[in-house]
């Protein structure tokens, strides 16, 4: 194996940053173990050439493959803010994004969510026992979430996202962020901003902006969520069972992302067959609607 052209170290330097993240340690932690300085872990992960060699050692340090680093095979997080962090940079790239599952597609909610999320997330961080390390992940989600809004308005990929109606009755009755404990005001302006949010997903469903599609899934929700993330030059799968809304230190879970063709493909195909099942337009318009009206605030 050679450091030839085939190296790509931005996204090295992107997937250092993902698994830095993944393995909590802090960079100083990773740069002295590593003996390097922490502004040269830095460049690195901003995709200064490294060698294979620095590669593995920092496979090792991290406890993944070599082969991860690489963007080679699967990659796998057990920390929300590492798969954020990773889906993030994969968006960056992104021309079309197809979802499957779940109440909403995070990269167009409204700022009553990203509002509302923040109370929670504040809440939740003082009651905390480590209320240092929660504040500081807290306010790492909310970045990660401001910048991979930011950059969908920028560059505005094509999205094509299936939203479950199972989903979405949970999430008119427990709000944003159901698994916080939250004070009953906190609580009751989650289920507020649910609504809104909803609201937003009709209206979204009946005007289908340009790029832009929502559908509605009548029935189960799916086993299991996922994305497919196509780029000019290859695609990516992601397996995300973090909301935006989870706790961000202590959730239970293992995401996955992947570039391999074989993962990308069937994934498309069970997305493409739910799309053309799924109710669209109009008709998902006022199916949001008539859930808004048959789920009442307590």
């Amino acid at each position: 194996m050679s450091e030839g052209p085939a190296m790509r170290f931005a996204d090295i330097g992107q997937q250092l940053r993902a698994y830095r993240l993944e393995s909590g340690l802090r960079a100083e932690e990773i740069a002295a173990r590593l003996g390097v300085s922490r502004a040269a872990l830095y460049r690195y992960e901003k995709g200064e050439v490294i060698k294979l060699d620095t590669i593995r050692r920092l496979a090792e340090l991290l406890k993944i493959s070599p082969l991860s680093l690489l963007g080679i095979g699967v990659e796998y997080f057990s920390r929300p803010l590492a798969l954020q962090e990773r889906l993030r940079q994969v968006e960056e790239d992104a021309e079309q994004i197809l979802q499957l599952g779940g109440a909403l597609c995070t990269l167009v909610t409204t700022d009553a969510y990203d509002a509302a999320l923040t109370d929670a997330l504040a809440e939740a961080a003082d009651a905390a026992p480590e209320r240092l390390a929660f504040h500081g992940a807290a306010e790492q989600a909310l970045g990660l979430l401001a910048a991979r809004k930011k950059a969908y308005q920028s560059r505005r990929p094509s999205i094509i996202a299936m939203v479950s109606e199972q989903a979405l009755r949970s999430f008119l009755v427990d709000g944003i962020a159901p698994a916080m404990n939250l004070s009953e005001r906190v609580r009751h302006r989650c289920r507020v901003a649910a609504r809104t949010e909803l609201e937003n997903v009709a209206a979204l469903m009946e005007s289908v902006p340009m790029g832009l599609q929502i559908g509605l899934l009548p029935d189960a929700e799916p086993n299991g969520n996922f994305i497919v993330l196509r780029a000019r030059d290859r695609a990516h799968l992601c397996a995300n069972p973090f909301q935006p809304d989870s706790v961000p230190i202590g959730a239970i879970g293992v995401g996955t992302i992947t570039a391999a063709d074989e993962a990308v493909s069937i994934h498309q195909r069970v997305a493409e067959a739910a799309w053309r099942e799924a109710r669209k337009g109009a008709e998902a318009a006022a199916r949001v609607r008539l859930l808004l009206a048959e789920t009442r605030m307590h």
